[in-house]
């Protein structure tokens, strides 16, 4: 091998070992960043995009593998195995039976869906609660007008109890429709934009309780106002206790990878997308030319459990929704 082919082998090793280095750098960046409890915009920033980061430890194995440079390769080998111990287990559905107590049987078919400032399509949106079966419709980014054309388009008909916090313009607006009586109806104190509750009454022993819930988003709000906002919904659904069956329904402007919505979880919540093996569902932004690359939409039960989820293209919307089929305690 001449002198200059050598020179090149060398710089292709090396530059391959910078490839490598980097791929594990950014992989284990979307670890910590999955771990780490914090109000910094850029570390929560970053752990909204864990999952893709984690996936650069992939690539990593390989440019090492095949440059042979050993350490690196052993050292994407474990990001990669800690980010599957993390994520794996999203993508397999729980066998654990549901609880045998007098309202087994019963389900319902839940809608959650943002309305984009009130510019989605609401002819689209009725036209997946009438396919669908829908008996619960949580939205937010509720406006006036929209109300309104959801009434014209006959919401009514197919959903006649609700309760809404309409905004006449912005994203502060928040609804939940039902086909079921309501009862208990709250706006919950302090959060910036509304966040709603309510009983409804299906005919069991006990109502079920539903939320529509909408915390800032940790950009270009504030994070820690953001923060402080997951940690007062985790507080608000752990009050539920005397409740059989939780469903938590909106846009939590938090992904899996955030500690602060995980935190709700451990309050004795289970993931839509868990429990029926989903695992990772973009729903934010589908306006773009790109498809979407984070899940801020999220389905909540607790006593209940979902069976079933699937996302829903929302015309109009810069999120996808979600159809989740939940059975009741």
């Amino acid at each position: 091998m001449s002198d200059r082919s050598a020179h090149r082998a060398r710089g292709r090793q090396i530059a391959a070992a910078i490839v490598a280095g980097c791929c594990v750098l950014i992989g284990a960046t979307g670890v910590i960043a999955y771990f780490t409890d914090t109000q910094n915009r850029y570390v929560v920033g970053l752990a909204s995009f864990a999952p893709i980061l984690m996936a650069f430890s992939l690539l990593g194995i390989a440019v090492a593998v095949v440059s042979r440079r050993w350490i690196l390769a052993a050292a994407s080998t474990v990001v990669a195995v800690t980010a599957s111990a993390l994520l794996a287990p999203m993508y397999i559905a729980s066998d654990r039976p549901p609880a045998d107590t007098p309202g087994q049987g019963r389900s319902l078919h839940v809608l959650q869906a943002n309305l984009m400032l009130g510019l989605a399509d609401t002819g689209n949106v009725l036209d997946l609660v009438r396919s669908r079966d829908i008996d619960v419709f949580t939205a937010q980014e509720l406006t006036f007008d929209a109300e309104r054309l959801l009434d014209a388009a006959g919401i009514a008909e197919l959903l006649p109890y609700r309760y809404t916090k309409p905004t006449p313009g912005g994203g502060g607006g928040t609804g939940i429709f039902s086909r079921f009586p309501i009862s208990g109806e709250r706006e919950l104190p302090v959060f910036t934009l509304s966040n709603l509750s309510v009983d409804l009454d299906v005919g069991a022993e006990q109502p079920v309780r539903v939320y529509s819930v909408h915390p800032v988003p940790p950009y270009p709000s504030p994070t820690p106002l953001w923060a402080s906002e997951m940690d007062m919904l985790r507080s608000e659904v752990s009050t539920a206790t005397s409740m059989s069956n939780v469903i938590v329904s909106g846009d939590f402007n938090s992904t899996r990878s955030h500690s602060k919505f995980r935190h709700i979880l451990d309050a004795g919540y289970e993931d839509a997308a868990d429990v029926t093996g989903s695992g990772l569902i973009p729903t934010y932004p589908t306006d773009k030319s790109y498809p979407p690359v984070v899940g801020i939409d999220h389905v909540l039960t607790r006593g209940a459990r979902a069976t079933a989820l699937e996302p829903v293209s929302i015309l109009g919307s810069d999120h996808a929704g979600l159809v989740a089929e939940i059975q009741l305690r």
